[in-house]
């Protein structure tokens, strides 16, 4: 049942039997239907969630109440608002299955009680919110500085599934272009695919 979280946190630390014990009986497992609000704006974040099946956008809404993706996290992703989380203030963020989800979730008392007893945990952390940094640091640079086809193409070629498993228009928001321009970067690569082969 734990075989995938337990791999992701095992990649950064090693677990012995009653370590595994005690970080297994810190999480919540839930279940949740497709379409289910995760966090809304507003509100304080109450969770660090680890996916085990699924797929979640993370937006906001800008100025004009246009919602803007900032990302999508699939299996063996972790997901939350962190200066939420850790600084008990209200999210700008809104959280969104797009799928039915498997999610472990620690909210902070169990968080909290997880790094008092194993302070190691602290590693696991500290290196998922590396991870998270150097993700939004290039997405940064690469929406300043690359065209739009550009920015497509790497989005299909880091997130291959994620760019069959959500709708056009979500991933025209995260890259900052329309819908429509999503659909003729497509066609145009449909064609010169067809042309490849």
């Amino acid at each position: 049942m734990f075989e995938e979280i337990l791999a992701n946190v095992t990649k950064c630390i090693p677990l012995q039997d009653d370590e595994v014990t005690l970080f297994t009986t810190l999480l919540s497992r839930r279940e949740i239907p497709k379409k289910t609000m995760l966090l809304r704006e507003g509100e304080i974040c109450q969770f660090e969630g680890y996916i085990q099946k699924g797929c979640v956008r993370i937006y906001y809404l800008d100025e004009n109440g246009f919602e803007v993706t900032l990302s999508f996290a699939v299996e063996d992703w972790w997901i939350s608002d962190i200066a939420s989380f850790h600084y008990h203030e209200p999210s700008s963020l809104y959280m969104e299955t797009l799928e039915d989800c498997e999610i472990y979730f620690l909210n902070p008392e169990s968080k909290e009680k997880l790094l008092a007893e194993l302070p190691k945990f602290e590693r696991v952390f500290r290196l998922l919110v590396q991870r998270r940094l150097a993700v939004l640091q290039n997405r940064l640079i690469h929406t300043i500085s690359k065209p739009a086809t550009d920015r497509y193409l790497e989005f299909i070629h880091l997130y291959p599934t994620i760019s069959q498993r959500v709708p056009q228009y979500y991933i025209a928001s995260y890259l900052g272009v329309s819908p429509e321009f999503v659909s003729t970067i497509r066609k145009r690569l449909a064609v010169k695919t067809k042309k490849e082969d």
